[in-house]
Formats: C-alpha cells, structure tokens, sequence
C-alpha cells in the first residue's frame, strides 16, 4: 500500500524542500524549549546564567539526570 494518496502523490522539489524546513525548525524550536526548562534562561540572557564554575556544576547536574535513563 503507498504511503501518500494517488491525489498526492506528485509533489516538487520546491514543496519537499519547504516541508524539511518547516519540519526542521519545529523540531529546533523543541530542543530550545528543553534547553530553556533545563537551564531557565531564555534568549539573549543565556550567556549570563552563571560563570565557569556556575556552567560545570550546571552540566554535572544534567549528565546526573541524564545517566539515570542509560541503558545498562
């Protein structure tokens, strides 16, 4: 069984193009999303959340969080 109905099935490179862009900077905007619930800053401010010492202790904390859900 094809994957797309017969009235959809032509298409351009135009189109797909516009559709890997789209899909693309969807899935972008969700990995920025998590960045921001991990480290609380959005946009411009995210070089001031803290210094060296903040961004090592900030990142011991996500591997922690992280490692939790490693496959052994």
């Amino acid at each position: 069984m094809p994957w797309w109905p017969e009235q959809r099935r032509d298409t351009t490179s135009g189109a797909l193009l516009i559709r890997v862009l789209a899909e693309t900077a969807q899935h972008a905007g969700h990995a920025d999303i998590v960045r921001e619930l991990i480290d609380g800053r959005a946009g411009p401010d995210h070089d001031d959340a803290g210094d060296s010492q903040w961004w090592a202790s900030h990142l011991a904390r996500v591997q922690q969080a992280a490692d939790t859900f490693r496959h052994r």
